[in-house]
């Protein structure tokens, strides 16, 4: 076309036909880019991504967000660029050489952004599913960015200087080793994300607890390099991601998704409260509608036991008793079968562990049917305020150790003895 336009002009005996002739066809050009853009950008784009803001899916107002379609009709613009220079400008002169090595860097440009925002769309999409959720997408997708950066930057520079890059890429071989240390974080947090997202190992939203790095919270973010955790305490804790691989850490994860949270916790009640139970207390215990079942069954073992033996039972050594700790711990596992707040298909045990100079410990072993936190401290603290209430009854003290206030009520009686004996 330049050709053409040359000859035209030379046909009218014009000076300067030559640079008259670039300098229209480059208007030409620049007309043709600025028409396209206003038919792109004020027409089409707006006209779809009105249709989409009324559209009910979700994903394809997120891709309007993320600027996906305008970076792509730049990147379309820098093509149109490129081929109409190809068209227009004849000889393949300089002018022809600029613009379709400004053009190339600016479909590199603008084909690069296109990649970040389709990661960007493809990442808020991944919220509104369940499966993408748990997946650490936002590291993967960073690990993509990274490597396509770099990708671009050297092409860039292989169009800058002409040169093909093949032989950019084999002279990158020299600087592995800088640049192993340079991305040295990038390229483990990659790394490790793809090992967390292979194996499950953690996920948005997921319980951590990490002591070394003082993180005990809900992770809130997956990137390529970090993990932060917001603590209970609303104070966020930032973890190296490839740290999560080096070292231990616990995912209360299943805990969530069992259904039960573990309650294990021990009382300590005195030994020297510890007796068998005699008549009396036996017939106050069987008031109680959980414990009479047991104490019926155990009433007629226990008496077969001592018939079949003929045993002395005027010696508590003979034969077998009912203690108050036994039937206590009976009534504590038969209290927690009947808890509406219990989860029963899960380990449920009352057990009694190894006594010290603490007394005799009494363990509650059971999970229950919420893994929400305020809800699960309540149902523990109410089950042991019963326990704790109950005590009494089964003639069965806990184990403390005395106060400066025992102490003080000790040294009072100590005195009014002492005073009452002077009197005397």
């Amino acid at each position: 076309m330049q050709a053409q336009v040359m000859n035209w002009l030379e046909a009218y005996q014009l000076e300067f036909s030559d640079l008259i002739a670039l300098l229209l066809v480059l208007g030409f050009i620049l007309a043709t880019s600025v028409i396209i853009h206003l038919v792109l950008h004020r027409l089409v784009l707006r006209a779809v991504e009105t249709l989409a803001r009324r559209s009910r899916h979700w994903w394809k107002r997120a891709l309007f967000d993320s600027k996906l379609f305008n970076r792509l009709a730049f990147t379309l613009q820098g093509v149109i660029i490129h081929v109409q220079a190809g068209l227009w400008l004849s000889g393949g002169g300089l002018t022809l050489a600029v613009i379709q090595t400004l053009a190339h860097l600016w479909i590199l440009l603008f084909g690069l952004l296109s990649l970040f925002s389709l990661l960007d769309a493809l990442l808020d999409i991944s919220v509104q599913s369940r499966t993408a959720r748990n997946l650490p997408l936002r590291g993967l997708f960073q690990g993509i960015k990274l490597v396509g950066a770099i990708l671009v930057v050297i092409l860039m520079v292989s169009v800058l200087i002409g040169k093909s890059p093949v032989i950019l890429f084999s002279g990158l071989g020299a600087m592995t080793a800088v640049t192993m240390l340079v991305f040295k974080d990038p390229i483990l947090g990659l790394v490790a994300g793809i090992q967390l997202s292979a194996n499950n190992m953690l996920s948005v939203g997921d319980w951590l607890e990490m002591p070394k790095y003082g993180a005990d919270g809900e992770v809130i973010d997956i990137a390529l390099t970090t993990v932060k955790v917001r603590n209970w305490d609303n104070t966020i804790t930032t973890i190296p991601t490839y740290a999560l691989i080096a070292d231990s850490f616990k995912n209360w994860r299943g805990m969530s998704e069992s259904g039960g949270r573990r309650i294990k916790r021990s009382l300590h009640l005195d030994a020297s409260s510890v007796h068998f139970l005699d008549e009396s207390e036996l017939k106050r215990l069987h008031k109680a509608q959980l414990l009479a079942p047991y104490l019926d069954d155990k009433v007629q073992e226990l008496g077969r036991h001592n018939s079949e033996q003929q045993a002395d039972l005027s010696s508590l050594v003979n034969g077998r008793r009912l203690t108050n700790l036994g039937t206590f711990r009976a009534y504590l596992n038969a209290y927690l079968r009947a808890h509406p707040r219990i989860h029963q298909q899960m380990t449920l045990m009352v057990r009694q562990l190894e006594p010290g100079s603490n007394g005799v410990p009494m363990e509650i072993y059971a999970f229950t049917n919420t893994t929400k936190w305020v809800e699960y401290e309540g149902i523990q603290g109410d089950i042991f305020d019963h326990i704790f209430a109950v005590l009494p009854e089964f003639g069965l003290r806990v184990h403390q150790t005395p106060t400066g206030y025992d102490m003080r009520a000790l040294g009072e009686g100590l005195v009014q003895m002492t005073g009452y004996r002077e009197a005397g």
